[in-house]
């Protein structure tokens, strides 16, 4: 940017009380502050010989970012296939007569009073048998009241289709069995649960039956890739739906993961020597991540120092304020994503190295702030591509366009949501697809 003394409006002997050499030693000096600060780095060296020191920082930590976000994207895909491998599995174990393919967003349906029971006791039947069925390494969470069936129902009612009268108390009663897991497929008292009182369902008044229960498993295949195992315990949720009384009963599976540290482990290899250079390699991007942080900082202070100046130097020289439009050319934007950036790739980092410990199971959260700063530290890398003039008209383009592209979107916006509400009364509910 060539800044000169008439464009910056510091042509000095205009009726100011300071002394006529001082106050161009002033100007000169700040013209050329100004000049040099809004300089880019190329520029920079080529005046002062000054190394760009932030842009070789931003350059490597491009590389490092990127690294580490890949190596904790594959082992966040170990974690990842476990849960949807095992959720596959316990729906194949504990679903009657389940194909292998939902039906719709949920799994199966039963249309008999007779399917609904088998259904019900298949799962009591698998879950005790879990130790001789399950291909993986699945066990019982703990010995008593492991599974527990609930049942909802309506307190009372009468339904008499056929003269179209009904009477029902909207009273919901919910009521629970639990049962203990038998490790032998030969003791299980199947009769006994099937003359039991709890599973004399009346049809008319029940709402749903939900079987939860917990097992616990352990990841092996991190071993293949030289991580430490993770231990889960599998918090599954089987419900028979009925609320739309319409014949058609659904079966939903729910299964949530919790990843848990293992109480007790050993491991023969170099397993724990990768571990260690992981977390060196972690280290190091925090380090470099701390340097970028403190040169931002630095050049958003030193920005803001000169700011003041300015804006003292114009009011003794006119005694008129610079506007805040003005003011904020000196804060540099991209310095400000790149601080945010910084942060979160420190805070993330951080949780990267205890969970590879096995101190921490916050995958979510990691991998939050390991790809939003990802995101961040490649999207400041267009700052650079403004150097060169082709790119430079790009952006400047897209900048001056973005205000216009908002309000079209926003008057876009409303004749879509006008004709998304209109279609779904209109077509929505009558369609027969």
């Amino acid at each position: 940017m060539e800044i000169s003394l008439k464009a910056l409006g510091l042509v000095p002997g205009r009726g100011t009380s300071m002394d006529q050499s001082e106050m161009e030693r002033e100007a000169i000096k700040l013209q050329e502050d100004l000049k040099f600060y809004f300089m880019n780095p190329c520029e920079k060296y080529r005046a002062r010989r000054q190394i760009p020191w932030k842009l070789v920082i931003q350059v490597l930590k491009i590389v490092m970012v990127t690294t580490q976000l890949i190596l904790f994207g594959l082992s966040n895909q170990l974690v990842v296939s476990f849960k949807e491998e095992n959720t596959m599995a316990f729906k194949h174990l504990f679903i009657k007569g389940y194909t292998g393919v939902d039906e719709d967003d949920y799994c199966r349906t039963v249309y008999t009073q007779e399917d609904l029971y088998q259904s019900i006791f298949y799962v009591i039947d698998r879950y005790r048998q879990i130790g001789n069925l399950s291909l993986g390494t699945i066990s019982y969470k703990e010995k008593k009241k492991s599974l527990k069936i609930c049942k909802q129902q309506y307190h009372r009612g009468s339904i008499h289709p056929s003269n179209d009268t009904f009477h029902i108390d909207p009273t919901v009663d919910t009521e629970c069995l639990h049962l203990e897991p038998e490790l032998s497929a030969n003791s299980l008292p199947r009769d006994s649960l099937i003359n039991n009182s709890f599973f004399n369902l009346e049809f008319y008044r029940l709402i749903k039956v939900e079987i939860s229960f917990r097992l616990k498993g352990i990841d092996l295949q991190t071993i293949r890739v030289r991580e430490l195992p993770d231990c889960y315990t599998f918090h599954n949720k089987i419900i028979f739906n009925n609320e739309a009384h319409s014949g058609k009963m659904k079966i939903f599976f729910d299964s949530d993961a919790t990843i848990q540290d293992c109480k007790d482990w050993h491991i023969v290899g170099s397993i724990q020597k990768t571990t260690r250079y992981t977390l060196v390699f972690d280290g190091f991007v925090i380090l470099t991540c701390l340097v970028s942080l403190i040169l931002c900082t630095r050049s958003i202070v030193l920005a803001i120092k000169l700011q003041r100046r300015f804006a003292q130097f114009f009011l003794k020289r006119y005694n008129r304020r610079v506007c805040s439009a003005d003011r904020l050319e000196f804060i540099n934007g991209w310095y400000i994503i790149i601080i945010i950036s910084d942060l979160m790739t420190i805070i993330g980092s951080v949780m990267k190295m205890e969970i590879k410990a096995k101190n921490l199971t916050s995958y979510d959260v990691c991998s939050l702030l390991l790809g939003t700063s990802t995101l961040l530290v490649w999207v400041g890398v267009i700052r650079y591509l403004g150097y060169f003039q082709k790119y430079n008209v790009l952006i400047l383009t897209m900048q001056a366009s973005f205000p216009k592209v908002l309000r079209f979107c926003c008057c876009a916006g409303m004749i879509y949501l006008g004709y998304t509400f209109c279609g779904w009364i209109v077509l929505g509910p009558y369609h027969e697809k």
